[in-house]
């Protein structure tokens, strides 16, 4: 236990001056840190999450599947191309496999049957890349440049909500796919 003693008789009493300015200013200095402290970190952990997300949409409506006449379709916003025979589809990708320039499509003079994957497939187009030279079949295989693999074909499915085709940018797919419509 402590008892509180008072200093002797002719000694001086500590000076206690609550308020000081010395103690004022290493007040205002430390309220000083700890603010700027607090302000990097949170300014540091806010640049973690960003404000706006660049990616384009892996899914995109491409709209009904009346709008799509027989044959091709081109779909220059998306870089894609959708074919339909009836009541089936399929879409392939316009971006050549060399260095992601969009390809053209040619139309065949006479329309050719292949099997693709054990698969039939009319094939109505060729594509070609403009800017290296490298060609593709109508099926999306590289047959001639530097272009190293096939076009990639992409998943077709309908929208539940209002019936229009939607293709899944991230989701290749293999050569026989198809999307039947009812």
């Amino acid at each position: 236990m402590t008892t509180k003693t008072d200093p002797p008789a002719g000694a001086e009493a500590p000076s206690k001056e609550p308020n000081s300015r010395r103690d004022f200013l290493m007040k205002a200095g430390l309220g000083a840190g700890v603010v700027a402290l607090v302000g990097q970190a949170g300014a540091s952990l806010r640049s973690l999450v960003p404000n706006v997300s660049y990616d384009a949409p892996t899914t995109v409506k491409l709209g009904a599947p009346i709008d799509f006449p027989d044959g091709m379709k081109f779909l220059p916003d998306e870089r894609l191309f959708v074919f339909r025979e009836g009541k089936t589809f399929h879409a392939i990708s316009a971006v050549c496999t060399h260095l992601g320039c969009t390809v053209r499509a040619e139309a065949l003079s006479k329309v050719e049957e292949a099997s693709v994957e054990g698969k039939p497939l009319r094939l109505t187009h060729r594509f070609q890349c403009p800017c290296h030279g490298s060609k593709y079949s109508g099926d999306g295989t590289n047959q001639t440049g530097p272009a190293p693999k096939p076009l990639a074909w992409y998943h077709l499915s309908v929208a539940v909500d209002d019936g229009q085709l939607v293709v899944d940018l991230a989701q290749e797919v293999g050569h026989d796919f198809r999307l039947t419509v009812a």
